[in-house]
């Protein structure tokens, strides 16, 4: 097998080279000629072509990304912003906690499982190489409708990934969200998130630093599975008469990663590690090039060193490929004996492949042949960063105009038709029980986790003596971001923050991963673009700084692009996990009170979608308004002064009562305000809003909380286990009673609830 190396390329200046294959654009292989100043070795092709991918550079999105920096809101809690593997925010006493959110939407398409496993994977690599214990996993996961036949092809594959994974690495998965919606057909979007918790000291950073360090690579052999991986597969639209681009789905091995984060953890607290970064995307040539650009900026590199499980690969191919379960760190000299020792301890093998020099220059060789020897900045930072044209789609005008008003859609009007309306929703796939899917996920091993699925937010324990936690919530609302994705940004932000505080926990910071169809595609930018602005906008209002994420293009098939949909997480603290607030409510006697503003909207919403209709205006959205709701949610769980709490969102009140009620399993009596619209009550998605319940002795003192910090908050009901006789029912049975209107049996609604995702997928 010849090898293309450096010398060959200067004598061989016009030999062709299959960039366009690789993804390039002939003016970025121009660009990689300029910079060079001669034609690139096919290795140094292969490492541009993968770190110049979308996915990887973040060319077309860059430039509206920025925002999350320029209006970064004042904090003393950001300890490590965006940039790094993933970012960290100081919680107290010491403790630091990172996390992030990232998609794996294409090799899950290909691949349900490995695609979903891997995705899992990456993510807690990105949480560990930034000196933390990984504690927990989250699934904001997105499909077509569920009785379509690729949903049932991908759905199954994608939930036994995301479980077996996590798994079996012993991480409790304590949220997401499952929605169906037909854009998602044919791309599923798969996004994991992962949160894990330190001291201050001990955070790491992925650089290079100290001339004479060695390079070691160490973890799962280099393999074929993979190459061009997710960097290429996720930098295409997806194309059935189009050349797609559908490389390998890296294959996964969670009691590898496993022994590889006890490795990580010993040889950092063990001071062992001056840098650290771990392999996902582009595999070796991210890592050697993001190391060196972060540090001294000069590195070299013998790749036949690398240790493969498939001794056939190219060198171009050992530096695309995406085989999971690497990490790469700096150590020095005197040091790597002893890493080397404790990673022979936990079973994981580990090699010297580099070392950290003062030349500027990352270098690679082959069996003593030169075959890469580029400026390392240009291939992990100075990558192309496109202006894309974005203009607001004609479409627009018209879609906004097609609200959802009683004379367009029959409203339902009496007691039956609402009862009719709530039973609906109960058993739609989007709001029916996702039991079927956590069943098959560990939500408590480690046994730190607090609150989990189908909690408003999950909650893990930090700090056993103190009792500090921290709470996370992913949320996203594509139909909202479609009618206005600047409002449907801000909204997906609004209803993390609401689902945080709603169990008491502070707000903190945020993550995101931004999901959208195809840059090259003027509307799809505008959207991106809108979406970013109202991101930033709402985080600066709202206090809380943008941490990191992931921004996933090419989320469409043939032309037609994906709602877009701006995942977004967020990260509070609590200073006591004891003083959480659960959604089920409590004994007989409690209040339940309505907390915020119910208004006729309907764009959007969960009743509309089901009738087969998406058109008007989203639900307003008042920033001061969610932080006031906030404060007074955080206060009141502090206190002591709640029992329960749960945000209302989807399905409007009555959908938030029923799972409240389900989740208790106890009855209650509701009524509605006299002059109050039964339908537009019970159903509307109007944004700001709470259901509390509370004790009678704190009554007073929470209903005066909320009169001074000027909250609206009604009484709409009481917690009334003995009204099955009064509806009909034998004295022990549980109804929910809604005023003279309709009365449901509780356990009769749960077996409607629970029914539905088994009789799809089960």
């Amino acid at each position: 097998m010849s090898i293309d190396t450096v010398g060959n390329a200067e004598r061989n200046p016009d030999q062709p080279q299959p960039f366009a294959e690789l993804g390039l654009k002939p003016d970025e292989y121009q660009r990689i000629r300029d910079i060079l100043g001669r034609r690139p070795t096919s290795s140094e092709l292969a490492m541009y072509s993968v770190m110049w991918s979308e996915h990887c550079s973040y060319k077309s999105s860059k430039v509206h990304l920025r925002q999350f920096g320029d209006k970064k809101p004042e904090t003393d809690t950001l300890l490590v912003g965006i940039g790094e593997n993933a970012g960290v925010v100081d919680i107290g006493a010491g403790w630091a906690v990172t996390f992030k959110v990232e998609s794996h939407n294409h090799p899950s398409f290909v691949e349900p499982y490995q695609g979903a496993a891997t995705g899992v994977g990456g993510i807690v690599r990105d949480i560990l190489s930034m000196g933390a214990r990984p504690l927990a996993v989250m699934d904001p996961l997105r499909f077509g409708p569920a009785d379509a036949a690729d949903t049932k092809r991908v759905l199954p594959g994608i939930v036994a990934g995301v479980g077996g994974y996590g798994n079996c690495l012993g991480l409790p998965n304590i949220g997401g969200e499952i929605v169906f919606d037909e854009s998602y057909a044919g791309n599923p979007l798969v996004n994991a998130l992962c949160v894990g918790a330190m001291r201050h000291e001990d955070i790491h950073l992925a650089s290079a630093k100290g001339v004479g360090n060695l390079v070691v690579l160490y973890g799962a052999r280099t393999g074929g599975d993979g190459i061009g991986g997710v960097s290429v597969l996720a930098s295409e639209t997806f194309d059935a008469d189009g050349p797609a681009k559908r490389p390998s789905v890296q294959v996964g091995d969670p009691f590898m990663e496993k022994l590889l984060i006890e490795a990580t953890l010993e040889v950092l607290h063990a001071g062992l590690v001056e840098g650290i970064q771990d392999l996902g995307g582009a595999g070796i040539s991210c890592a050697t090039s993001e190391l060196a650009s972060n540090g001294e900026g000069g590195m070299h590199v013998w790749l036949d060193r690398v240790l493969l499980r498939d001794p056939t690969l190219s060198p171009e191919e050992i530096l695309m490929s995406e085989s999971q379960e690497r990490m790469c760190a700096i150590v020095e000299p005197a040091k790597i004996d002893d890493f080397l020792a404790l990673c022979k301890k936990w079973e994981v093998e580990a090699v010297v492949i580099g070392e950290v020099n003062a030349s500027g220059r990352l270098t690679v060789e082959w069996h003593g042949e030169e075959i890469v020897n580029v400026p390392p900045r240009t291939v992990a930072h100075e990558g192309p960063v496109y202006e894309r044209p974005y203009h607001r789609p004609e479409w627009m005008d018209a879609l906004q105009a097609d609200a959802p008003t009683a004379d367009r859609i029959t409203r339902p009007v009496t007691g039956a038709q609402l009862q009719e309306t709530l039973l609906d929703l109960i058993a739609s796939p989007n709001l029916a029980s996702k039991a079927w899917v956590t069943s098959q996920y560990d939500r408590y091993v480690l046994g730190n986790t607090v609150l989990a699925q189908p909690e408003d937010s999950g909650m893990v324990r930090i700090d056993e003596e103190t009792g500090l936690g921290v709470a996370i919530s992913t949320d996203c609302n594509g139909r909202f971001a479609k009618l206005d994705p600047y409002t449907g940004a801000q909204l997906a932000l609004a209803e993390s923050y609401r689902n945080v505080s709603a169990t008491g926990a502070v707000p903190l910071a945020v993550t995101n991963c931004l999901n959208f169809g195809s840059p090259e595609d003027p509307e799809v930018m505008w959207q991106f673009s809108e979406a970013v602005r109202g991101l930033a906008d709402g985080c600066l209002q709202l206090g809380i700084p943008v941490t990191g994420g992931n921004v996933s293009f090419y989320n469409q098939t043939g032309d037609t692009p994906i709602l877009p949909t701006p995942v977004v997480g967020v990260l509070g603290v609590i200073d006591d996990v004891d003083r959480r607030t659960p959604i089920a409510w409590g004994p007989d006697g409690e209040l339940i009170y309505v907390l915020g503003d119910t208004r006729d909207e309907f764009g959007g919403s969960e009743w509309a979608h089901r009738k087969g209709h998406l058109g008007g205006m989203p639900p307003l959205v008042d920033l001061d308004r969610e932080r006031l709701l906030s404060e007074v949610l955080v206060a009141g769980s502090r206190d002591g002064m709640l029992t329960a709490a749960h945000d209302v969102s989807d399905g409007g009140i009555a959908m938030t009562l029923v799972e409240m009620a389900l989740r208790s399993g106890v009855g209650a009596r509701m009524w509605l305000p006299d002059d109050a619209d039964p339908f537009v009550y019970l159903f509307a998605e109007s944004a700001g809003r709470a259901i509390v319940v509370i004790p009678r002795s704190e009554e007073m003192r929470f209903t005066e909380m909320c009169a001074a910090r000027g909250l609206p908050a009604f009484r709409v009901g009481v917690v009334d286990s003995g009204l099955g006789a009064d509806a009909g029912f034998d004295a022990a049975t549980q109804v929910l009673q809604f005023g003279d209107l309709f009365t449901v049996h509780i356990e009769e609604v749960r077996a409607l609830h629970e029914s539905v995702l088994p009789a799809l997928f089960g």
